[in-house]
């Protein structure tokens, strides 16, 4: 079978008119207007009207009726204009080739499809039939352009990182289960009977044991493996653009990622971004949006109104303040008339993260008298002039307030704030690009429930030099770290670090976390003899590039850019996996194992 595409089926102009033209691909469509015959012909670049005239060639009018949507066909024929008078107007605006057809000499038919499972022109709110059918799914032409994106993006990260004079290195996909934040995957040895290798949760590792080995600049776009609770952007398997560079500081590393992203909308979307974004703390975060990550496209500030009620007879209010806690609060501004299903949407979701309740006010009125809230009647006048004054409380105006711990009140409210966003519209219609960096994240957290620390990042992290010396002594408590999140409109892009390269303080990083001498012989003394060989400063970051482009595809979830991702059960329903594995068979198949079946499925996970 000979193929002799000479266009595609996006690429035919008015002035390739009365010329020979042979494409291929799928009936879009078929329709039959008096015996002619329009096909509207589809590859990934686009489509092309072809019709079949039964007064040229009535055979191959004949045949053309037979041509069903999804059919597979090669057509060869004669480029002519649409017809467009005064009178009537045959071009189609809507696609690029709406001014030309393909006047057909010859068909051939290259593979018949069956009746599809679903239409491919309309929207399916199933994805798991999507899913199953991935292989049709991703016909259609909103998923073949965001795998378009996705390459883009993809070519505009290494050419950059390229011209950085960046190393693009490969390392293990089968490596060692070490604490790194996630549950690992694991993958039984054939050879060595008992033993497991780990699907990598990040290069972590690998990526610092390169620049001990003089590499100096190296990045992946690295294939990561985390067995953990799946969400719309969040995958058991994913990809993440990884670099690392010696001898850089924390700025210099910002500036870096800075110009890779905007070289990245720029060769992607044609969007200009600009080249330096907004720098804020954790605490800055935390504080005023109640998230690590926050979306800044929208207002929505939180207070800390401690202040105000710092005398309060309100129990729940004076009840946090007396046991070192705060009270915050913020002005979702026109939003008085919330219904009481969206407030009992909100308090649930409060009690979801922990909250008891969700505290508001609905101010009805400019007069104090015509708030309405079940908790006002505990508050004096004076206190109720003031946070009249600190919150700017107008007429039309709704307040939400958390009382707690200061950590407790900043997620709560923080999730609270995203929701209220949503219930009043704020985003409709945003095209905002909001780049911010985080920095001087907690370097470690205290969990009450383990007594241990635990690393907010990785245990590789440096120290912010402010609390180096803090650090050392063994006062963990506040320790800052050298770490940094780039986030866009609420999502985080990646993190990084300037990383720990000497071998006395990486072992103390790995006492505070609660790893002896002996485990971290067991399992870091690669990376611990490494650093005794002269390792140079250096440091990082990742980029998720599946959250990435989802934001520049304009998705709300990862797997509209995965080619064949996995459900929200981390399953692939298309190739029906994870799947049993039949022991039997693969001796029968002659593949030699010499580890026991029993064994393997005694292993936890992780």
């Amino acid at each position: 079978m000979k193929f002799m595409r000479t266009h595609h089926c996006n690429e035919i102009r008015p002035a390739d008119e009365n010329q020979q033209a042979t494409l291929v691909g799928w009936v879009q469509s078929s329709r039959d207007h008096g015996g002619v015959i329009f096909i509207d012909l589809r590859d990934r670049e686009g489509i092309t009207q072809v019709v079949f005239k039964p007064e040229d060639n009535a055979e191959l009018a004949k045949v053309s009726h037979q041509l069903r949507e999804e059919d597979v066909i090669q057509v060869t024929g004669t480029v002519e204009k649409r017809l467009k008078t005064a009178e009537v107007d045959t071009t189609n605006a809507a696609i690029a080739t709406g001014e030309i057809e393909l006047v057909a000499q010859e068909l051939v038919i290259l593979n018949k499809a069956e009746v599809l499972p679903f239409q491919l022109d309309k929207e399916l709110s199933n994805e798991d039939l999507r899913l199953t059918y991935r292989y049709l799914d991703l016909r259609r032409p909103r998923l073949t352009r965001n795998l378009k994106l996705r390459h883009k993006v993809s070519k505009a990260l290494r050419d950059y990182l390229d011209d950085q004079q960046f190393l693009e290195v490969e390392t293990p996909i089968l490596s060692k289960s070490t604490p790194e934040g996630a549950r690992d995957f694991l993958v039984p040895s054939r050879l060595q009977a008992g033993k497991f290798y780990a699907l990598p949760q990040a290069p972590q590792q690998y990526k610092q044991l390169l620049m001990v080995s003089g590499i100096e600049r190296y990045f992946q776009i690295a294939r990561c493996f985390r067995d953990e609770d799946l969400r719309s952007d969040r995958q058991p398997e994913f990809t993440q653009v990884d670099m690392e560079a010696s001898f850089i500081n924390q700025a210099e590393m910002i500036e870096l990622v800075e110009g890779l992203l905007a070289n990245v909308f720029q060769k992607a979307l044609g969007v200009d971004i600009p080249k330096s974004f907004e720098q804020i703390t954790y605490k800055e975060a935390m504080n005023n949006y109640g998230s690590d990550k926050p979306d800044t496209r929208f207002d929505l500030k939180l207070i800390d109104i401690s202040d105000v009620f710092a005398t309060s007879e309100f129990k729940v209010f004076s009840g946090a303040l007396k046991k070192g806690g705060v009270i915050k609060a913020f002005n979702a501004k026109g939003f008085a008339n919330i219904s009481t299903g969206q407030v009992e949407k909100l308090t649930q979701l409060a009690q979801e993260n922990g909250a008891k309740g969700l505290a508001y006010i609905q101010v009805r009125g400019e007069e104090i008298d015509t708030w309405r809230s079940p908790i006002t009647k505990f508050f004096t006048p004076e206190e109720l002039t003031a946070l009249k004054e600190k919150l700017n409380i107008e007429a039309g105006d709704l307040i939400l307030f958390g009382a707690d711990d200061w950590s407790s009140v900043c997620n709560v409210l923080g999730t609270i704030r995203l929701a209220v966003a949503q219930m009043q519209g704020l985003l409709e219609g945003n095209t905002d690009n909001n780049f911010l960096w985080v920095t001087e994240f907690p370097l470690l957290e205290y969990d009450k429930e383990t007594s241990r620390w635990h690393a907010v990042h990785h245990p590789f992290t440096r120290p912010l030099d402010a609390d180096l010396e803090k650090f050392k002594a063994g006062d963990y408590e506040g320790v800052r770290a050298q770490a940094y999140d780039v986030v866009l409109n609420g999502h985080e892009l990646g993190g990084g670090s300037i990383r720990i390269h000497e071998q006395d303080l990486q072992s103390q990083m790995f006492e505070a976390l609660g790893i002896d001498k002996e485990e971290q012989e067991l399992m870091f003394s690669h990376i611990l003899k490494a650093f005794s060989y002269g390792a140079p400063p250096h440091g990082g970051l990742a980029l998720g590039l599946d959250r990435l482009t989802m934001l520049v595809c304009g998705e709300q979830s990862i797997r509209e850019v995965i080619a064949f991702p996995k459900n929200n059960k981390g399953m692939d329903l298309m190739s029906d996996s994870p799947a049993t594995v039949d022991f039997k068979q693969l001796r029968d198949l002659r593949i030699k194992s010499t580890y026991n079946p029993q064994q393997v499925e005694a292993q936890p996970q992780g």
